[in-house]
């Protein structure tokens, strides 16, 4: 028996009601945490105490909150897929999060994010700590409105805005490193076009490889291995240059190298075992697809413990200048991270992504189009090679903006797709026009059945029948007048609507564009409030 609309809508926001308790209870935890591993410093005074424990409440906002953004990006689409389940998928983000944070996060956390703002111009202690207050609040708040509409931003350009308008409060327009912000703005356009063409890339590699064959079993036997071998070497190369290179300095060509090794074991290790799963496969996409089921939820592992090793700085960065600021009196434009931080960090990470991971997790994977395994494959992939190329050659990318790229990407990739084989499946018609239509939907199953180079030269084939018949000189050109002009266009757009959501596509980019000026505004606008309330005390 299904519940009533009430009784749902009532269940729903006790739910949402648990979630807001349980998320104060962690920042009340946290002010107690922080009380209690600061509170035997010597010299600091009881106001630099209280300041001490509010930025730490704040900063583990700001961690929830980057939980429940920036994770989706990696668990969205093994989710959407099918390849895991949102239960197991938060459960394998929190733990790999928070290991990348506290194993990972490094020794020293630069908190002046992209060179912003300019420490060097900072005599006064007080207002660099009241900066970065103001930076953690308006980018926590910005993230957490960005999350509660389904769009995911770039957290870091969260907190990058926020110093900005900070600083310019705290400073004037002077303060701001203006060639890093104008970088910014590139990065809004190179990064999710970047993340879009290599994820179409490598989708179509895999459907003229694979599921373009008339075996797909036997093609899979063959490819996947490579395949996997080729995630490999991208995710080993990803890891030393993003997790490890936190602990050791690894250069990018050593990065590549053992990179490269890893995927030869990898291929060794998984080559046979993968050839004997995928005979045992039906000939069929749902049998190819079951191939990259493990390969994907490994790829999602090792990105939740990257972005835990390196987007966590954006939470507890500001946090340990602040912390800094207060028990040296100096301003350090990079702060060595103390334990309790890094650790403060990992465990606001968690409670995020576990409170309200799961809503950017469905906007990711589901709402902007519909993703197989192959298709998250493709994600996985392009979200690890354009960072590592952008990285070695200092380009300005932002990974949130290419995984959701990335996911644009292949659903454009399959409307191109789908619309050039309904022009196709016109062509056929035309060739067939006057004929049953059993023998029409006979031959059109055996087109979409067929290897490419045997669709072409069925095309061939129809398209000069149609040329025979005077009248159907327009479908020789590949048109066809199996369907009129209205009818072709009206067709054309309902694939577009069926396969990318254009109004999903339109928030999360608005949000993107929005991201930086408008927690800069807010950013200045809590400096002056917190300037006023400490200045009147």
């Amino acid at each position: 028996m299904s519940l009533k609309p009430a009784t749902r809508a009532g269940e729903e926001r006790l739910r949402q009601m648990l979630r807001l308790a349980a998320a104060v209870a962690f920042l009340i935890a946290v002010g107690l945490y922080a009380a209690f591993n600061t509170e035997s410093i010597p010299g600091l005074s009881n106001q630099a105490l209280w300041f001490l424990v509010v930025a730490a409440a704040v900063g583990g906002y700001m961690a929830m909150n980057i939980g429940a953004n920036d994770v989706a990006n990696n668990m969205g689409p093994a989710v959407g897929s099918g390849a895991i389940t949102m239960g197991w998928a938060i459960l394998v983000a929190v733990v790999f999060e928070a290991l990348g944070a506290i194993v990972a996060g490094g020794e020293v956390v630069g908190t002046i994010k992209g060179g912003i703002v300019d420490a060097d111009a900072f005599s006064d202690p007080e207002k660099f700590t009241w900066l970065m207050l103001s930076a953690l609040i308006a980018g926590a708040v910005w993230l957490n409105l960005a999350t509660m509409l389904g769009a995911p931003v770039s957290t870091t350009h969260s907190i990058i805005g926020a110093v900005m308008g900070a600083g310019i409060a705290t400073g004037g327009w002077g303060l701001v490193n203006w060639g890093t912000i104008g970088s910014i703005v590139i990065s809004w356009v190179v990064s999710p076009v970047m993340g879009g063409v290599v994820a179409a890339a490598f989708l179509y590699l895999i459907k003229h490889t694979i599921t373009y064959k008339a075996d797909m079993t036997r093609a899979a036997t063959r490819t996947v291995p490579l395949l996997v071998a080729l995630m490999a070497w991208a995710f080993g190369t990803y890891m030393l240059l993003k997790g490890v290179s936190q602990l050791i300095k690894v250069s990018f060509g050593a990065a590549v190298f053992w990179g490269f090794v890893i995927a030869v074991l990898v291929f060794l290790l998984v080559s046979k075992p993968l050839a004997k799963a995928a005979r045992k496969q039906p000939n069929s996409k749902d049998g190819v697809n079951a191939l990259f089921t493990w390969p994907l939820v490994f790829s999602a592992a090792l990105l939740s413990f990257a972005h835990g090793a390196n987007d966590v700085a954006n939470a507890i960065g500001p946090l340990a200048a602040i912390f800094e600021a207060l028990v040296t009196g100096a301003v350090a434009a990079k702060a060595a991270t103390p334990m309790w931080v890094m650790v403060l960090g990992a465990l606001g990470l968690s409670v995020g992504l576990a409170l309200y991971g799961a809503r950017l997790i469905l906007t990711v994977g589901k709402e902007i189009t519909e993703l197989d395994r192959m298709r998250a494959y493709s994600i996985a992939m392009s979200a690890t090679i354009t960072v590592i190329v952008a990285s070695h050659f200092g380009m300005p990318v932002s990974s949130t903006h290419i995984a959701i790229g990335a996911v644009f990407g292949v659903g454009f990739l399959r409307e191109l797709l789908k619309v050039n084989y309904a022009k196709m499946e016109a062509v056929v018609r035309a060739g067939h026009q006057g004929e049953d239509r059993e023998a029409v939907e006979a031959y059109l199953a055996q087109f979409e059945a067929a290897p490419v180079q045997q669709k072409k030269r069925m095309l061939a084939e129809m398209k000069k029948r149609a040329a025979a018949r005077p009248v159907q000189a327009a479908s020789a050109q590949g048109e066809g007048n199996a369907f009129d002009k209205k009818e072709r266009k009206a067709f054309k757009k309902a694939y577009k609507k069926e396969l990318v959501k254009r109004s999903v596509v339109m928030r999360i980019v608005a949000a993107w564009i929005v991201t930086v000026p408008a927690t800069a505004v807010l950013a200045a606008v809590v400096y002056h409030a917190i300037a006023a309330f400490l200045t009147a005390m």
